[in-house]
């Protein structure tokens, strides 16, 4: 005690309960911890990034500006295969194969389409029963609308069944797969009926007519210094129509390399998620009692 100090009185000390004749309140303590500068106020019971509340998805999370709206995912283009040389090379015979095969029914659907040429037998063998008979045109023309549509429809199921194969490879299988179903319908069409056309001419009398198997006039094969196959004439014409085919699907791609379209993964009307609800309070109801203001 310093000799200033009277003896009646005592130093102030705010923990004192009685200052000055007026009895104090002692100051309330709080068993809770200090939080921290760091930490931010709401971060306890609402869900922090480190509560345990966050991982149970508690009643009390916010959701954040990137949970407002869930957009659907897309895939994306199908990549071309590429360094599997042996597998392209057997998807592509095998697509090849199967166009020429469909030249079958091709060349059955020409077959019945195209008419048959009348004959008149004579006594050096049947002669035509007209100087210029229309039945060759309608020949060649049956054979190449029916080509035209063959490749387009070729072209468009190469672009469709080899989707990762698409490009210069794509259009290859088109043009080669059309181009042997050309061979293949023209074969097949000009040989049903020709081995009862051998037997009237053998065996029928002078002067009796029969219709000859159609066959195409404007449409050759042969065979340049005896080994190089070459088409002429109506045959290409399905080749013609599966490139040019080909060539506009590909124009029409949006992709630069020519990858599949990207489909939506899982889209549907509960795929979007609704934005959260605002957090701002709600207007007072009518007539209800104000808030005090300060």
């Amino acid at each position: 005690m310093s000799p200033a100090t009277p003896e009646n009185e005592q130093p102030a000390d705010e923990a004192s309960p009685v200052r000055d004749g007026v009895p104090r309140t002692a100051p309330e303590t709080s068993d809770d911890p200090p939080r921290s500068a760091t930490t931010a106020p709401d971060a306890v019971g609402t869900g922090g990034p480190d509560g345990p509340e966050s991982e149970a998805g508690g009643a009390g999370d916010v959701p954040g500006p990137s949970a407002a709206a869930e957009v659907p995912a897309y895939d994306q283009p199908v990549p071309a295969r590429r360094g599997e040389p042996w597998r392209t090379l057997t998807a592509g015979v095998v697509a090849v194969l199967v166009l020429v095969l469909l030249g079958v029914p091709l060349g059955l659907l020409w077959r019945a389409v195209a008419p048959s040429v009348p004959v008149i037998q004579a006594d050096g063998g049947a002669v035509l029963a007209q100087p210029q008979p229309e039945e060759f045109v309608a020949a060649d023309g049956w054979f190449a609308l029916f080509g035209l549509i063959f490749g387009l429809l070729a072209a468009i199921l190469v672009w469709l069944f080899l989707r990762r194969y698409r490009g210069p490879i794509g259009m290859v299988v088109a043009g080669l797969g059309a181009l042997g179903a050309a061979v293949v319908a023209w074969q097949v069409g000009r040989h049903i009926g020709l081995g009862e056309y051998h037997h009237l001419l053998e065996t029928s009398a002078a002067g009796s007519t029969f219709g000859k198997p159609p066959d195409l006039r404007a449409g050759r094969f042969e065979w340049i210094f005896g080994f190089i196959p070459a088409l002429r004439g109506d045959l290409l014409v399905p080749a013609f129509g599966a490139v040019v085919m080909y060539t506009m699907l590909a124009g029409w791609s949006r992709y630069a390399g020519l990858g599949a379209e990207p489909e939506p993964v899982g889209v549907s009307w509960d795929s979007v998620a609704l934005p959260a609800p605002s957090t701002a309070p709600a207007p007072p109801a009518p007539g209800a009692a104000e808030p005090p203001r300060d």
